[in-house]
C-alpha cells in the first residue's frame, strides 16, 4: 500500500470555526476521518497532519522524500510566499514522488495576493475550490497516476 502524507499548513487547525463561509463547517478531525476513509478505498495509507509552524512542515516534506511517501499538500498562507516550502516541495517531486497541492477555496477567486502560488510550479498538480472534496479529488488523482505508472512499468 502506497503511503501518502496529507499535510496542512497554518490556520487549518481552525477548520470549522475559521470563516466557515469560505472553509466550511467541518473540522480538521472531520478531514482526518474523511481522508483516511478515502485512502482506504483507494488502497493508500493516509496520514493527515497540520501545523502552524513552517519548520515542522519542511521537516514533514523532507520525511516524505526519505520515507518515499507521496504528498497531498495544503500549504495555506505559505502558498503565496514561502520559498522554503516551495523548495522542500520540489525535493518531493524531483525525487520521483507525487505532490498534489490542494486548497479548500479557489485562491484565484479571492484577494489578489492569493492568486499566485510559489508551490504550484513544482507540484505534480493542483486541486482547488471544492472544499473537502479537493482532498478527495487529489487522492483520487494520485491513486490514478500511481496505477498508470505501475501499468507502464509492467
Amino acid at each position: 500500500m502506497e503511503r501518502v502524507l496529507v499535510l496542512n499548513g497554518p490556520n487549518l487547525g481552525r477548520l470549522g470555526v475559521r470563516e466557515p463561509e469560505i472553509y466550511g463547517a467541518a473540522t480538521l478531525d472531520d478531514l482526518r476521518s474523511a481522508a483516511t476513509g478515502w485512502g482506504d478505498e483507494l488502497s493508500l495509507a493516509v496520514d493527515v497532519r497540520q501545523t502552524d509552524d513552517e519548520a515542522e512542515l519542511l521537516s514533514w516534506l523532507h520525511e516524505a522524500v526519505d520515507a518515499r511517501a507521496h504528498v497531498v499538500l495544503n500549504p495555506a498562507a505559505f502558498t503565496h510566499y514561502s520559498y522554503a516550502v516551495r523548495d522542500a516541495a520540489a525535493q518531493v517531486t524531483t525525487s520521483g514522488l507525487l505532490l498534489v497541492e490542494v486548497h479548500l477555496s479557489n485562491p484565484a477567486a479571492r484577494e489578489a495576493f492569493r492568486s499566485h502560488s510559489v508551490v504550484g510550479a513544482v507540484a505534480t498538480g493542483t486541486v482547488a475550490g471544492f472544499g473537502f472534496d479537493s482532498y478527495r479529488l487529489a487522492l483520487q488523482a494520485l491513486a490514478a497516476r500511481l496505477r498508470t505508472d505501475a501499468s507502464e512499468e509492467d
